[in-house]
C-alpha cells in the first residue's frame, strides 16, 4: 500500500450518553486521528457522562450557512440605496433561492458597506447537507438577479469573505455558521474527584485562568477553550466533513460553575459547518459511520446532520473535559502522551491537547 492510500488511523470510542432537543440515547462515535492519546481522554469523558443523570445535554441552539457576495457601486449612497432595495425585497430573494435546490431556504441578511462597496452575508438553512456548495449556488443566482434590477451595481465577488468560511473571525461567533450547539453536564464531586482525579473548584479556576484569561492575553478571537480542534478534527475526518471548517468550528467557549459543590461544564460551537450528505459522504468507510452514528436514516429533511452535530458537539465536551482535569494535574498530560505515543500502552486516563 503506498503512503498517499493509508488512512488515518481511526477508532470508535464510547458510548456517549446525550440528551437534548435532538436525540436522547447512548452513541459510540468516531475519531480519525495520528494524536492517539485523544482516544482514551475522549473515553474518559464519555464514560463520566454514562455515570450522571441525562448525561451530556445537548442542545441545539440554531442553524444556517453563509455566503457573502461582493458587490460595487459608484458611492456609499448607491449601496446603501442597494441594502435598502435588498431588505423591501426579501420574499423575492427567497423565492430565488428556493429555485436553487430543494432544500435551500433564505432565512436572513446582513450587511456592511466599505466606502463603494457592499457586502451581502446571506444566511440559508441547508437540510441535511452541510451546504457550502448549496449556498454558492443560490448566492449566483441572486446575484443575477439583483444585478438585473439594479443596474448601478457591479459584480465585485461570488465570496467577499463576510461569510465567513474556513477564516477566524468575529462574525461567525456572533451570528453563527452551520450548526450552533451548546453542550452541558453536570458531574457531581465524588464522580469528579473519582474517575477525574480533580475537584470542581479546580476545573473551573483553571478554566477562567487558562481558557478566559490565557487566550485574551494571547489575543484569541472568539475563543475560549482548551483543544475544540483536536475533537473536531477527528470526528470530522472520520464522518467526510471538509476538516477545514475547523478554523471557525474551534472558535467556542468553555464555561465551567460550581454549583452546590457539584461541577458544571458545558461547551458552546456556534460554527460547527457539518453535513450527512453531500461530497466526501459516499464513500465507503465514511457512509459505514454515518449509518453506525444512526446519521442515515429516514427523516424528515435536515434531522440526520442535526443527530451528526450534537453528537460532534458531545464528543468535544468528553475531550475537553478530560483535559482540562488533567491539567489540574502536574506530569499528567505529558505522562499520558509518553506512555501512549511511544507504545508503551492505551489505558487509563490519558489526555490529548495543550
Amino acid at each position: 500500500m503506498s503512503d498517499a492510500s493509508m488512512p488515518v488511523p481511526l477508532r470508535w470510542v464510547g458510548p456517549l450518553q446525550v440528551s437534548g432537543n435532538v436525540m436522547s440515547g447512548s452513541q459510540e462515535v468516531p475519531l480519525a486521528t495520528y494524536e492517539t492519546p485523544l482516544w482514551p481522554s475522549v473515553r474518559r469523558g464519555a464514560r463520566i457522562s454514562t455515570m450522571v443523570d441525562g448525561g451530556i445535554r445537548a442542545t441545539l441552539v440554531d442553524e444556517r450557512m453563509s455566503r457573502s457576495v461582493l458587490l460595487e457601486a459608484d458611492h456609499a449612497g448607491d449601496a446603501l440605496a442597494a441594502r435598502e432595495y435588498l431588505d423591501a425585497h426579501r420574499e423575492d430573494l427567497a423565492a430565488v433561492v428556493r429555485t436553487t435546490s430543494r432544500f435551500a431556504r433564505l432565512v436572513d441578511l446582513h450587511y456592511q458597506i466599505a466606502g463603494n462597496l457592499l457586502f451581502v452575508r446571506f444566511e440559508l438553512t441547508t437540510g441535511d447537507a452541510a451546504g457550502h456548495n448549496m449556498v454558492t449556488q443560490a448566492a449566483d443566482h441572486l446575484m443575477t438577479h439583483v444585478l438585473d434590477r439594479l443596474p448601478g451595481l457591479r459584480y465585485g465577488s461570488i465570496s467577499g469573505n463576510y461569510c465567513s468560511d474556513k477564516k477566524a473571525t468575529a462574525v461567525n461567533g456572533i451570528l453563527g455558521r452551520g450548526k450552533n450547539v451548546v453542550t452541558e453536564i453536570v458531574v457531581p464531586r465524588r464522580i469528579t474527584e473519582r474517575f477525574l482525579h480533580t475537584t470542581p473548584e479546580q476545573i473551573a479556576q483553571l478554566n477562567v485562568r487558562k481558557n478566559l484569561i490565557g487566550t485574551m492575553l494571547a489575543g484569541g478571537l472568539r475563543s475560549a477553550n482548551a483543544h475544540y480542534a483536536n475533537m473536531l478534527l477527528a470526528f470530522y475526518l472520520a464522518t467526510g466533513q471538509d476538516a477545514a471548517n475547523i478554523v471557525e468550528g474551534s472558535q467556542g467557549l468553555t464555561h465551567t460553575e460550581v454549583r452546590d459543590g457539584d461541577l458544571y461544564f458545558s461547551c458552546t460551537l456556534p460554527n460547527l459547518v457539518v453535513g450527512s450528505v453531500g461530497n466526501g459522504k459516499d464513500l465507503s468507510l465514511v457512509e459505514e459511520n454515518l449509518t453506525r452514528l444512526g446519521c442515515r436514516e429516514e427523516r424528515a429533511p435536515g434531522e440526520n446532520a442535526r443527530r451528526l452535530a450534537v453528537l460532534c458537539a458531545a464528543t468535544v465536551l468528553c475531550g475537553e473535559l478530560s483535559l482540562m482535569a488533567a491539567q489540574t494535574n502536574p506530569g499528567e498530560l505529558m505522562a499520558a502522551h509518553l506512555r501512549l505515543e511511544r507504545g508503551t500502552g492505551s489505558s487509563g486516563a490519558a489526555t490529548a491537547g495543550a
